[in-house]
């Protein structure tokens, strides 16, 4: 019976966290190491790099290596815990994604729906252009003599520079406004120069 209940803990419990770093067996979804292990001054500034890859789900604005949350700081020590056990960065970040998904990544790469983030704003400003240009052109052909005459030959409704409301109270305060803004003595207009001959 202890036999059996032995073999049964030894089923439940996992082996110690050094006997599992030794076997060097791949972590689950991620093929196996790629690369001998770094170690000292190496192995930190390469779990730097790839965490600096990483988008932290917490703040969402910062990278794994800059968040102070206690998940950047865990999802840091997983990467160093990979880096150790020989796993190149690709690997890791695929290991990230699959857990996280491509949100994960600070950088994705250029597949798939991904596409419209990178092309979006360039279509965006390539409409927008667009549309400029076509404003232009068409304000191009309406202005110049079509200004004194309507869109049906009819004469336009808009006042010329001389005119004056019909209420006496209210032409007095255009010219005064007139006065004020275009120096023009009691608001009146000077008359047009005659070319000289």
């Amino acid at each position: 019976m202890k036999r059996f209940a032995f073999a049964l803990l030894a089923l439940v419990v996992p082996p110690p966290l050094a006997e599992a770093r030794e076997s060097r067996a791949p972590a689950a979804g991620i093929e196996a190491p790629r690369n001998h292990p770094p170690s000292g001054a190496e192995l930190d500034a390469r779990t730097n790099d790839v965490a600096a890859l990483l988008r932290c789900p917490v703040c969402q604005g910062l990278s794994v290596a800059d968040s102070p949350s206690s998940m950047a700081r865990n999802m840091k020590a997983e990467v160093r815990e990979k880096l150790a056990a020989g796993y190149d960065q690709e690997q890791i970040l695929a290991s990230f994604e699959r857990s996280y998904g491509e949100f994960v990544r600070l950088d994705p790469p250029m597949r798939g729906v991904n596409w419209l983030v990178w092309l979006g704003p360039l279509a965006g400003l390539a409409a927008g252009g667009a549309a400029v240009a076509w404003a232009l052109k068409r304000s191009s052909r309406t202005s110049g003599a079509a200004d004194a005459i309507g869109p049906a030959g009819r004469p336009s409704d808009l006042p010329s520079r001389d005119t004056l409301p019909g209420d006496a109270r209210l032409a007095a305060a255009v010219r005064r406004a007139r006065e004020m803004a275009y120096g023009w003595p009691d608001g009146i207009p000077p008359k047009p120069r005659s070319p000289a001959p």
